[in-house]
């Protein structure tokens, strides 16, 4: 099959480069607005928790676990009838946003939980000791404290994202996976599958060196 010319191929890395940097800004910024307050929840509401809740502690536990259980494609093909009731398509960048966010936010809520049960039990019990409500303990203590964790945590869940955003392209969600697919793999176009390979690694790579640098920062002002 005729391979595709070089000013074709530009145009079409360029647009998919775009397409999953898309994605992956509006599936991070859903994940957090989703998994923070879940993973809140979670360290709040468990047994050991500030505000133990058996009935929420046990629901958000299992729909977690459900969510990180269930391997990405297969999630990306289950929730086709959701992603087009919410976004009027199965197909393209913004539809794939759907099922990459409900892929992660699980993902990273356990990862909230985690960072919350590293901070140190004597801030809070000082805050709650000074009249503190749970507002001013989640805001004023959990989150700062954890902050490093956090940062460190949604580094690693966006570079997750990238992975995700590639494996939408099996069912038309456009980006870098979807061009490999059509143009590398389906033609077999070994120029687009390194160059796809390589622009997705590069992506890992300065997200990752931007979160660890990030960490650190935050680490050396505490």
């Amino acid at each position: 099959m005729r391979s595709v010319n070089w000013d074709r191929f530009q145009d079409l890395l360029l647009t998919a480069s775009y397409e999953t940097l898309y994605m992956v800004f509006f599936a991070a910024l859903f994940t957090v607005a989703i998994g923070l307050p879940v993973g809140v929840l979670l360290f709040l509401t468990r047994q050991d928790g500030i505000l133990p809740h058996r009935a929420v502690a046990l629901t958000l536990n299992t729909l977690v676990n459900i969510g990180r259980a269930l391997p990405f494609v297969v999630l990306l093909i289950a929730l086709i009838p959701v992603t087009r009731l919410l976004v009027g398509t199965t197909l393209g960048s913004t539809a794939a946003i759907v099922p990459i966010t409900l892929g992660a936010f699980p993902f990273f809520a356990r990862i909230v939980e985690n960072a919350l049960d590293e901070v140190d039990r004597g801030r809070i019990e000082a805050v709650i000791s000074m009249g503190g409500n749970l507002w001013h303990i989640v805001s004023r203590v959990l989150l700062p404290e954890a902050l490093p964790a956090l940062v460190a945590g949604m580094t690693l869940t966006i570079v997750m994202l990238i992975g995700f955003s590639a494996m939408a392209g099996v069912v038309g969600g456009g980006g870098l996976g979807d061009l490999a697919i059509r143009y590398g793999y389906q033609r077999f176009d070994n120029r687009i599958m390194a160059a796809t390979l390589i622009v997705l690694l590069i992506m890992v790579q300065i997200i990752q060196k931007l979160g660890d640098r990030l960490v650190r920062s935050l680490a050396y002002r505490r």
